[in-house]
């Protein structure tokens, strides 16, 4: 076992086993400390919110506001770790959906068309995937294979075992995106995060006045299937994380454009709607590494393993 496996194995036993007070506390003060020191995760995080907040934010307030990030962020691996010693009565209290997203979804599982869900990197997302399990609802989602293979071994079981269905981007017996399609016309909830993917597959769009690229995988499927199509607002409350969905998205005209440009312009929606979540509670966007195409492309900070369409 390596040490990054270590840390991992120690962060899921201790944050279990210890009062969550105690647990919540320690990593709050871990997350100060992160702040104080102002280490390259830090330092990606504070120009990420600068971008969303702009400008003219002084610089103290900033300063606040990265600091209540490293602090979301920490809560985001304490609530992570401790989810799977949670009965489905907690999972279910410890996640909150607006009551207009319960009734879409519900309706569209019961109707057998399933959904595709855009979600940003913000709140909790293993909460709102264990609370869709918990519902009942069926739900697939995809996640890199990562190194070490062995931490991508235990997030896959930690995911599993709270009721998610994980396909790994590549290696499996068949393509994840074709799995995935079936999984959608059997009326199951396909979550995908989607507000970051600067591999050459991105589909680039505008985002905060600047150019990026995310994932085309929620909008081809969409597109693909004809399922309706959601882009997830997420974020924390004291007691709870909470979301909230927005859509369906219209999906363009088959007969409008070639399918490419289609899913270009769906996803620059899917981007427009990730803005304005992000943009409510920038606090609870835990995106530390790059972003933007014009920032340096040495990547600082990480981001956790997570289920996406490329890129965690």
């Amino acid at each position: 076992m390596n040490l990054t496996e270590l840390g991992y194995v120690a962060g899921w036993r201790l944050a279990r086993a210890l009062p969550r007070p105690v647990v919540a506390a320690a990593f709050r003060a871990g997350a100060d400390r992160a702040h104080r020191r102002g280490g390259p995760g830090t330092a990606r995080l504070r120009a990420n919110l600068r971008r969303v907040v702009g400008p003219d934010l002084p610089e103290a307030e900033l300063d606040a506001l990265v600091r209540r990030g490293m602090r979301s962020y920490a809560r985001y691996w304490m609530e992570a770790f401790r989810l799977p010693a949670l009965s489905r009565t907690q999972l279910l209290a410890g996640f909150r959906l607006d009551p207009a997203g319960v009734d879409l979804l519900a309706a569209d599982v019961a109707a057998g068309r399933g959904a595709v869900v855009a979600l940003p990197h913000a709140g909790n997302w293993d909460a709102a995937g264990a609370w869709v399990a918990a519902t009942g609802w069926p739900i697939t989602t995809v996640a890199e294979r990562l190194k070490p293979e062995a931490v991508y071994e235990r997030f896959l079981a930690f995911r599993q075992g709270l009721g998610m269905e994980i396909l790994p981007t590549h290696g499996g017996g068949r393509p994840a995106f074709d799995v995935l399609v079936d999984r959608v016309r059997a009326g199951t909830v396909v979550p995908l995060l989607a507000d970051r993917d600067l591999s050459a597959r991105g589909v680039e769009v505008d985002f905060f006045g600047g150019r990026t690229r995310m994932p085309a995988g929620p909008a081809l499927l969409a597109v693909r299937t004809g399922a309706p199509l959601y882009v997830a607002s997420m974020w924390y409350e004291p007691d709870a994380a909470c979301a909230s969905l927005e859509g369906p998205l219209s999906l363009p005209d088959p007969d409008s454009a070639p399918l490419d440009q289609r899913v270009r312009l769906l996803t620059q929606r899917i981007a427009d709607a990730l803005a304005a979540g992000i943009a409510r509670h920038p606090e609870d966007w835990h995106m530390l590494q790059r972003m933007w195409l014009d920032q340096r492309s040495t990547d600082s900070g990480a981001t956790p393993p997570a289920p996406v369409t490329g890129q965690a």
